[in-house]
């Protein structure tokens, strides 16, 4: 399990130094301020930020104004803020990535008794007080702020104080998405990773992929990084001109896989022997896709490192896509996922429980399929991509629009009440035993085998992303949609009642549902339309009289 997170907005007092202000752009107006700049131009704006950051392990008492004060002789900081997890740690980004050299200079290797030290230096650094006993007593301006997903109960508290539908599933959105300090964070561990990477291949890459950069991660979800070779100069050059041309001699293997392989494998060592504050290092070169899996301790996240996986970075762009085309999609994504595990039909534990992507396929199938479309198909973004946007990627098409600006807008005024309400009527009442969903045509198709659940992968056509679903896991969902739907359609569900803040709408839908599924070997009981313990709520909602709301059924304030 990851650390539990904790960040720290720095706010220096009287500091004259050279102290950079910034915009707080959280991932939920980044596309707005993003100004329609491509996925791939904003991801390559974080690493340049990242290489020119540091990260410091300091003590639990540091001075900020006397830390930027000393860091501020290595020049220009951009910005800094300070975290736990196993220790106190800040993150400081200077304006020119010469800073860094120059702060890396006056960086020694530490002396330690009895033990040795492997001398491999990174951008990860402690900070040692020359003189304990000069700490200074001026009250901390550090204000820390929670980096870990609240529990589900006190998320169902602060919904219940919303006044509408809609405002419980933006404040979802808000409560549970990535914060900047968190993204600034994980591309830094990406870049701390190339580091390593690059003593090995020097031209390389590592790039984040999955919810860190796709617009729907939540707070403590995994960091996904994949190793990029593809860049390295020499590749598919043409011959010189002349009498020669010069190769380079390298080990041959089998096959690509092979070759995968094989790097990961030297480079999860060099990870596990080398690599400051990664732990619990796993090789898992088998799988379908090889991967390096740790933990990083000092950020608190838990990471999977794969090598050349560019398909995963274009479902990445899409569904970044995809949600900054209309803030409803992220919304709905958000409360689906958090709907679904709050009631265990995902799981953080690999099975045959539904994935979180196969959930965000199915939203987007969804809103796909409203009339008019919320979001267009896959073939239609496809058809709105320019010369430069066309890729193949191991013989898929990958193709599509980066540039958000050439898509229209949609002429759907759906609230995200009406939307939530229609997705559970909608795969209550799916025909999952013959139909299958695709996103690239925007319609149900037949299914091409006997999979309890089949989601066709947006550029690995042939293959189901929810494979690994089983008939009774399915079936579940089916009963929690039908369920939710249920109670969604009852009196005092769509607004609140009275000022006790009771659950109602969103928030009721996330209380623990008594129809889940038991352990192996429990007798099923026949489906119900809710829990018992919705079923309650619902009465004790239909006797409370509004004795403390006005004429138009709103709270008094």
């Amino acid at each position: 399990m990851a650390a539990s997170l904790w960040m720290c907005r720095l706010r220096p007092r009287g500091l004259k130094g050279p102290l950079k202000s910034i915009d707080n752009l959280c991932f939920k107006s980044q596309s707005t301020t993003a100004e329609g700049n491509p996925f791939y131009v904003l991801q390559e704006e974080r690493l340049e930020q990242a290489e020119r950051s540091v990260l410091i392990n300091c003590p639990p008492k540091i001075n900020e104004k006397k830390l930027l004060k000393h860091l501020s002789s290595h020049g220009e900081i951009n910005t800094c803020f300070f975290y736990e997890s196993f220790g106190t740690y800040a993150v400081v980004e200077f304006s020119k990535k010469e800073s860094i050299a120059s702060l890396q200079e006056g960086t020694i290797i530490p002396s330690i008794q009895h033990e040795a030290t492997v001398p491999f230096k990174s951008r990860l650094v402690s900070l040692k007080l020359n003189n304990p006993g000069d700490l200074s007593s001026v009250p901390s301006s550090i204000q820390c702020l929670r980096q870990s997903a609240i529990p589900i109960n006190e998320l169902v508290q602060r919904l219940s104080g919303a006044d509408t539908i809609d405002q419980q599933l933006y404040k979802l959105t808000e409560t549970y998405q990535l914060t900047e300090d968190n993204v600034r964070l994980r591309f830094l561990v990406c870049s701390l990773l190339k580091d390593i990477a690059a003593a090995y291949f020097p031209e390389c890459t590592v790039k984040l992929f999955g919810s860190s950069v796709n617009g729907f991660g939540k707070l403590g979800c995994d960091l996904d990084m994949f190793l990029d070779l593809d860049g390295i100069s020499g590749r598919n050059s043409q011959k010189t001109a002349g009498p020669f041309t010069l190769e380079y001699q390298m080990k041959r293997v089998s096959s690509e896989r092979a070759a995968t392989q094989k790097i990961l494998s030297v480079i999860g060592e060099c990870i596990d022997q080398f690599g400051p504050g990664c732990v619990g290092v796993q090789k898992i070169l088998n799988a379908r896709c090889p991967l390096v899996r740790f933990a990083h301790q000092p950020s608190g996240f838990q990471c999977d490192l794969t090598a050349n996986n560019r398909i995963a970075i274009k479902s990445s762009e899409l569904l970044y896509l995809y949600g900054s085309l209309d803030a409803r999609v992220r919304a709905l994504v958000f409360t689906v996922r958090c709907w679904a595990r709050a009631h265990a039909i995902t799981s953080s534990i690999p099975g045959a429980w539904i994935t979180n992507f196969s959930l965000t396929m199915m939203v987007i199938f969804f809103l796909q399929k409203r009339d008019p479309p919320i979001i267009p198909t896959l073939d239609q973004l496809k058809g709105l991509a320019g010369p430069t946007d066309k890729q193949l990627i191991e013989g898929h098409d990958c193709t599509f629009v980066s540039n958000i600006n050439r898509i229209n807008t949609t002429e759907n005024t759906e609230t995200l009440e009406q939307l939530l309400k229609e997705f559970f009527e909608f795969y209550g009442n799916f025909s999952f035993s013959k139909m299958s969903i695709n996103i690239r045509k925007g319609k149900e198709q037949s299914k091409p085998d006997v999979s309890p659940l089949h989601i066709q992968n947006p550029f690995e056509q042939p293959l189901n992303v929810s494979k690994n679903v089983n008939q009774t896991q399915l079936e579940r969902f089916v009963s929690l949609a039908r369920d939710s739907a249920w109670i969604l359609q009852q009196d005092g569900m769509s607004h609140p009642l009275g000022a006790g803040a009771q659950p109602w709408g969103l928030a009721a839908l996330l209380l623990p549902s008594a129809s889940q599924t038991g352990g192996k070997g429990k007798k099923r009981r026949k489906r119900e339309p809710a829990s018992e313990r919705i079923k309650s709520l619902l009465e004790s909602l239909k006797n409370n009289k509004p004795n403390s709301a006005n004429g138009n059924g709103k709270r008094n304030h």
